[in-house]
C-alpha cells in the first residue's frame, strides 16, 4: 500500500480519535453553555451545539433543509479529497498532510452530524469577553489547517510557475 493511503488512515484515525475523546469529554462533563476559563480573559472550555457550519453558516435556515444539506455534502467532500490524494505524488508530504486532515475533520464532524443533528464545539477564544471568534473544536481545526497548508502550496506553486527560465538554462 502506498505511503498516502497509510498516512491517510493512520492521521484520519489519530485525528477522528482526538476529536470524539475531547467531545466525549465536554458533552458528558460540562451543561450546555457551561464554561470554564483556560487562560483567564482569553481561552474557555465553553459548551456549545452549532446546528451549522463554521461560525454558524446555515444554523437558522430550514431545519430539513440543514439536515439534507449536512448529511450529504461532506460524503461528496470526502469522495473528491481521496481523488485528489489519488493523483497527489506519495513525495507530496504537505499536500498529503493537508488533505488528510481535511479527511479527518470532515470525518470527526459528520459522525456528530449523525449522532446529533448537530457539532459539538468547545474552543472559546476571546478578548476579555469583549471580542471572541465563534467556538470550534479539534475537527474545525483540522480542516482550517489543512486548508491553510493547501492555500499556501497553490501560492507557492504559482509564485514558482511565474518566475520566468533564465536565459541559457
Amino acid at each position: 500500500m502506498k505511503f498516502k493511503y497509510i498516512f491517510l488512515i493512520a492521521w484520519c484515525t489519530f485525528s477522528v480519535a482526538l476529536d470524539q475523546l475531547t467531545k466525549l469529554y465536554v458533552h458528558t462533563r460540562f451543561q450546555l453553555g457551561e464554561s470554564i476559563a483556560v487562560i483567564e480573559n482569553y481561552f474557555n472550555i465553553t459548551y456549545v451545539r452549532n446546528p451549522g457550519a463554521a461560525f454558524g453558516f446555515l444554523a437558522e435556515s430550514h431545519p430539513q433543509f440543514r439536515e439534507i444539506f449536512f448529511l450529504s455534502v461532506p460524503p461528496i467532500v470526502m469522495i473528491i479529497i481521496y481523488f485528489i490524494l489519488r493523483s497527489a505524488p506519495d513525495k507530496d508530504r504537505w499536500q498529503i498532510f493537508a488533505l488528510s486532515n481535511i479527511f479527518g475533520g470532515a470525518i470527526g464532524n459528520y459522525i456528530d452530524r449523525i449522532r446529533f443533528r448537530y457539532v459539538i464545539d468547545f474552543l472559546d477564544f476571546h478578548y476579555y469577553n469583549k471580542y471572541s471568534w465563534p467556538a470550534f473544536n479539534i475537527a474545525d481545526s483540522a480542516i482550517v489547517l489543512g486548508v491553510i497548508i493547501l492555500t499556501i502550496l497553490m501560492w507557492t506553486e504559482k509564485k514558482s510557475a511565474a518566475k520566468p527560465v533564465a536565459a541559457g538554462s
